[in-house]
Parts: structure tokens; sequence; C-alpha cells
């Protein structure tokens, strides 16, 4: 769009300034008042075949061919760079249509955001932060171009609706982010989501306290609120700035190399059936700790002792540097394949 616009001030600027080139040359060659050297030049590009407002002079009429010849020409020119490159951009979009949804149907348990406003926003690139694959999808068209030139995935189109939902593989997606303006719309879309893919992961924004229990009654399975998450984590920094720092650190600062992630226990995985005294190696081995553990039951049991078992289907909170983490997180994968 924006090759469209310089173009199109480009062709407007030519045609201005050669009405004004004309207008200009019929004052001071023939003496004409202003509009009637304006009329003048104006049927003179047109092409429209009237007579001249006047008895022109041998000048007049060489000024006039050159005007004439000049100027159609120049309307030609600016017609045909309009007409390609309208042509070029609906071809481009064409194609760029095609293959970003080429990509969206190759995406598997990858992550939709909908909505790109500012809290869409902070949660896509805190996904193209950690290198996930996720789609953004939103209504607004300035918001799906601003997407597309972040290098993120976007499609332009009403999430509410469930054939949006399907055309984004919510069937194969991992999560799902609720960051619409209104608490209607976002119950709306947690259940559309959670009908079309009760397994998946749904977070959503709440504007109102009361829309949480709505929310949450729907099928999302965390409830943010904008403005009572910044409140609380403002009197955190005051009450306790060492540990907010900490956390922002491990989260959010990408300048430190380390990270907070959740390794999942599952069926055949190195750490199936074992007690938490055998992950105590894993701090000398990778130089990662282990902060918690999330039950398969949904209780969180933290700082674990060495007694505690771990089963499968629960998750290892463990912090450490993100290479390390990742090479973990292989080695298990490995385990269970």
């Amino acid at each position: 769009m924006e090759i469209l616009r310089r173009r199109a001030a480009l062709f407007f600027g030519l045609m201005t300034a050669l009405i004004l080139l004309g207008t200009v040359g019929f004052v001071l060659i023939e003496h004409y008042p202003w509009f009637d050297a304006l009329y003048m030049t104006v049927i003179t590009l047109t092409t429209v075949g009237y007579y001249e407002v006047r008895a022109l002079s041998t000048a007049g009429r060489v000024f006039n061919i050159v005007l004439l010849l000049v100027g159609v020409n120049a309307i030609l020119f600016g017609v045909g760079m309009m007409t390609s490159t309208i042509i070029e951009l609906q071809l481009d979009h064409y194609f760029a249509r095609k293959r970003r949804q080429r990509m969206i149907d190759s995406l598997q348990n990858h992550f939709i955001i909908c909505g790109f406003g500012r809290v869409g926003r902070g949660a896509a690139l805190e996904l193209q932060r950690s290198n996930l694959p996720f789609v953004v999808v939103d209504n607004d068209e300035d918001r799906v171009e601003r997407v597309l030139k972040a290098g993120m995935l976007g499609v332009l189109a009403d999430c509410t609706r469930d054939e949006t939902l399907r055309g984004v593989r919510i069937d194969r997606a991992r999560g799902l982010i609720a960051a619409l303006a209104t608490d209607a719309d976002n119950l709306f879309l947690t259940l559309s989501a959670k009908t079309l893919n009760p397994a998946m992961n749904v977070s959503t924004r709440a504007n109102e306290d009361e829309a949480d229990a709505k929310l949450r009654r729907a099928g999302a399975d965390a409830v943010f609120s904008p403005y009572g998450f910044t409140g609380s984590r403002l009197a955190q920094s005051i009450i306790r700035p060492h540990v907010t720092q900490f956390l922002d650190y491990a989260t959010i600062d990408g300048s430190v190399d380390v990270g907070i992630e959740q390794l999942c226990v599952e069926e055949g995985s190195a750490f199936a059936r074992r007690s938490a005294r055998d992950l105590k190696g894993l701090r000398k081995e990778y130089g990662i700790s282990v902060l918690a553990i999330r039950r398969r039951s949904g209780e969180m049991e933290f700082n674990p002792d060495g007694d505690s078992q771990i089963d499968t289907g629960d998750f290892l909170i463990v912090m450490g540097k993100s290479n390390s983490l990742q090479q973990l997180e292989k080695i298990l994968t490995a385990a269970v394949r």
C-alpha cells in the first residue's frame, strides 16, 4: 500500500505541475485571464477537442503543441504506472496470501493470538522472542499489516467466527490467547475455541473483575486483568524490588541468558517414576535447578524434597541457561521417542 500511495502522489504531483505550467504559459504568452488560461490548459491536457478560448498566436500554438505532447505522454505514463502498480499489488497480495495459508496449514502444536492490540502485541513479541510458532488473527487491516511487517504470520479475519478458527488450524493448536477489546468478545471466543479444541489451553484478558469467573466457566485456563496485573507488579516492585528484578530477568528480560521452563514428564521419560533426589544431578551436569513440580492433578509442589515421587503427566519447573534447557528438553524428547 505504501508504494501505491507514493506512486499516486507522484502522478497527481506531475498533473498539478503540468496544469500550473500550462496556466502560467497561456497567461504570459497569450495574456489570458487566469481562469481562461486554466480552462485552456485542462481541455488541452484532456484532449476533449474544444475550440480555443481565443485565437492563438504562433507562439501560443507552439506552446500548446508542446503542452499537448508532454501532457498526453505524462497522463499515459501516469495511468500506466498506476495500473501496473495495482496489478502488481493484487498479484503480490494473492500469492502472499496463498503462501501464508500454506504456512498456516503446515503449523503443528502452534499458538493462536486473537487481537493485535497492546496486549496481543506483547504476547506476540514474547512468542517471537521464544522462537515458538504462532499466528495472529485480527479484523483490522492496519494491525495485520504491522504483524506482517514485523515478520510474523497474520490473518485478516474475524476470530470470533468458527470458520476463521478452523482456517488457522485450531484443531492442531497448542494454545490460544484471547486478547480482544471487550470481555463479551473474549467470552464468545473462549467458548468457540474450547468447543473446537477442548484439549487446547486458552488464556484470555479480562477488563472487569466480574468477567473472570465467567471466562473460567467458559473454559479459559488462565484469565489476566491487564490493569490488576499491572497494579500488582507496581506494588511488588517497591515492596520486593529484588524479587521482581529476578523474575524479570528470568522471564522477560532477554539480555540475561537465564530462563524458567516447564518440562513434561511423559511415558518413557528419563525422569518417570523416579524420586526428586535423582534430579539433583541436573544442577551439576546441566547447571539447572528444579524449582517445583506441577502435579498432573494441578497441585504445585515447590522446592521438592528428595522423597518426592515424579509420575508421568507431571511437569518439572526448572531454571537455567537457555542452551542447557534446550539440551535437556531434547534429551527428554529423545528418551520418550
